[in-house]
């Protein structure tokens, strides 16, 4: 995908999304404002996190940490119509790609059953070219384990013990995985409809925010979801767009 082609639409014809990432905010300044459009739609959406962020504030110390974020995550959801919000208890900072992360999120595609699934940038770097921030060991490994797990859930014979042991049916109806803030997007949501709600359910990560920056909290989420629903949007109809990579399975 080069920079000036224009990004096609997001598929419609789905009604079940199960967003997988790695912390708490992660959909927050990601996507939000697209799924907020989709609940309204009577889509339905469920959200499962690796971690609950329990490293994520320096002057917080993990056992504190953690519930605040759980809880201001459950907030953030429940502004954009998510009511389904669930935790893997992995360890922050130091996930761990491998068996038993692919296994925990094949297993909540099968609870979920759904036909999208949408994960962050699972790429070395945030954006392309030279001097690109470097993203996080987290984001690599839940979104490519997340992509590697689509397929898994519909496996009978990788981990078997899915079914053995917690009932879970294999699910073999993931059409497509989407990658939110992907370097190299292909598609978008039109961000106009939720990007109010948006701003709101980023808020709900106060505590979060007020520790990252000095930015009064309203004018810093205003300015960040504004900023970046705008980058892309002349590839797509001038409309302030949520920006995907999509993988059709």
């Amino acid at each position: 995908m080069i920079d000036d082609e224009n990004l096609l639409e997001m598929p419609g014809d789905w009604q079940r999304a199960l967003c997988v990432v790695a912390h708490p905010d992660d959909l927050e300044y990601g996507c939000a404002a697209a799924i907020a459009a989709w609940t309204d739609e009577g889509k339905e959406v469920a959200y499962v996190l690796a971690t609950r962020g329990e490293a994520g504030i320096d002057t917080l110390a993990p056992d504190v940490c953690g519930p605040l974020r759980e809880q201001e995550q459950r907030d953030s959801a429940a502004v954009v119509g998510v009511d389904t919000v669930e935790f893997l208890d992995h360890r922050d900072g130091v996930i761990e790609y491998g068996l038993d992360l692919r296994r925990d999120i094949a297993a909540a595609i099968r609870r979920h059953r759904p036909e999208l699934v949408i994960t962050l940038n699972h790429r070395d770097t945030w954006g392309g070219g030279p001097g690109a921030p470097w993203n996080t060991p987290d984001h690599l490994a839940v979104g490519r384990a997340t992509l590697d797990a689509a397929a898994d859930a519909g496996n009978r014979w990788i981990f078997p013990e899915l079914t053995e042991e917690q009932g879970l049916a294999p699910w073999n109806g993931v059409r497509w995985v989407a990658v939110a803030a992907s370097s190299t997007p292909t598609h978008a949501a039109d961000a106009t409809p939720g990007l109010d709600r948006a701003i709101r359910s980023l808020l709900c990560h106060r505590a979060y925010i007020e520790a990252l920056t000095d930015e009064e909290p309203e004018a810093y989420v205003r300015d960040f979801l504004t900023t970046a629903t705008s980058r892309a949007s002349t590839r797509f109809g001038d409309r302030p767009a949520v920006t995907f990579e999509l993988f059709g399975r």
